[in-house]
């Protein structure tokens, strides 16, 4: 993700390629919106270890071929090669979530998530800093190589992660057990409406924050550095901070605040875009509050997606969830580099703090999905085992993880 939201933007501005252009490759991620029509595959045959290291070969040799591939006006080889690795990093996703939900009791999904938003954000920080200091020493050529070469080592750590098996019962007739969930209760269209929309704002901002700071005439080092690595850095804090504030307050408050804190943000980017020339101390400042926001709600958003979904079919659940979460993604990063142009830096980033409004009117619907959400700790109960009788069968890891990890 480091690589697709945070080095492509800046490679392919440097190569002189309209901010209109780059909005329609940041579409994208429709990849990851459609991974739930595949995830079933991923679900019921293999090893979750296998799938991740397999899409990250694939990766691998996509990062290559972009290494000697002229972007030019991005033509059909350039486009080709990019879904392709959107494509594969969706299914390492899909793998991703299935494994981690296996290994989290129930009670602990705010704190297994900032440890796991945490080192998410640290892979994005290696990639989206990391990569932007190597073209003025070897090039886009060279710093795309060593990118694949990155990916294919991380293919063979992932195959001496621990495994998590699941019963062939479990694996069965997943469709119907997705409907199943879905009409467990009133309100399923709420809470997908909710999904859709609560982090749309980020969304849509994204794909132009890099152009932005590419246009305020800073260089690959100083975005690599301030942009991605101080807001990587800012936004591990913020999720660090989340994962305890959602453990204090529950999950539904959580949602609440940290949402309405992430969509103040945006107006941070919009109040220095009317600058005329922006500082740097003004811009970091900028991006420093986006991304403390951005770690606070990314938690409790994903602590709540990790807490309803179905544990016996989870990487199945959880993708429909995410993708539907995902979907808004290209929906709004195609036309944003169209009405940046049009409206402006300052008015496009005000704009996107205004579009994640309507999904506080549909919260307290999706927040009666949670059933029990405790606002003082984890539930007293066995790491290997549910809470209750109600909870459903958690999948087993071969070797039960040690008490408090």
């Amino acid at each position: 993700m480091g690589v697709f939201s945070d080095v492509w933007p800046v490679f392919l501005r440097r190569h002189d390629v309209s901010k209109t252009t780059i909005g329609l490759v940041a579409s994208l991620s429709w990849a990851w919106s459609l991974k739930m029509l595949w995830s079933p595959a991923v679900d019921r045959y293999g090893d979750a270890r296998h799938w991740i290291a397999a899409a990250l070969c694939v990766m691998a040799a996509a990062l290559g071929v972009l290494g000697v591939v002229e972007p030019g006006d991005v033509g059909p080889v350039l486009l080709g090669v990019l879904a392709l690795y959107c494509v594969a990093s969706a299914t390492q996703d899909i793998a991703i979530d299935g494994y981690t939900i296996g290994l989290t009791p129930r009670g602990f999904e705010g704190p297994v998530t900032s440890v796991r938003v945490a080192a998410y954000r640290i892979g994005t920080l290696a990639a989206g800093t990391g990569l932007l200091f190597l073209p003025r020493w070897i090039g886009w050529s060279g710093t795309f190589t060593s990118a694949a070469l990155a990916s294919l080592a991380m293919a063979a750590a992932a195959l001496c992660c621990p495994r998590v098996t699941l019963a062939s019962s479990e694996r069965a007739n997943l469709l119907p057990a997705l409907s199943r969930w879905l009409k467990q209760q009133p309100g399923a269209r709420g809470l997908l409406t909710f999904i859709l929309l609560y982090r749309i704002g980020d969304l849509a901002m994204g794909p132009m924050v890099k152009p932005f700071w590419v246009d305020a005439g800073f260089d690959n080092e100083q975005i690599g550095l301030y942009a991605n690595g101080l807001g990587q850095v800012a936004t591990l804090v913020g999720a660090l901070i989340g994962g305890a504030l959602v453990t204090r307050w529950g999950i539904a408050r959580s949602l609440f605040v940290l949402g309405v804190l992430a969509l103040g943000s945006n107006f941070a980017y919009a109040l220095v875009a009317l600058l005329p020339t922006p500082s740097l101390a003004a811009i970091v400042s900028a991006s420093l509050i986006e991304s403390v926001c951005s770690g606070l709600a990314g938690v409790g958003f994903v602590s709540f997606l990790i807490r309803i979904t179905d544990r016996e079919h989870a990487a199945a659940h959880y993708a429909l969830l995410s993708a539907i979460y995902a979907v808004s993604r290209p929906i709004v990063s195609a036309p944003s580099g169209w009405l940046t142009e049009q409206l402006g830096y300052p008015t496009y980033f005000a704009l996107t703090a205004v579009l994640a409004l309507p999904a506080f009117f549909f919260l307290p619907g999706a927040c009666a999905w949670l059933g029990d959400d405790p606002a003082s700790g984890p539930p007293r109960a066995s790491a290997s085992r549910p809470a209750d009788a109600s909870t459903p069968r958690e999948p087993r890891p071969d070797s039960p993880p040690p008490r408090g990890r």
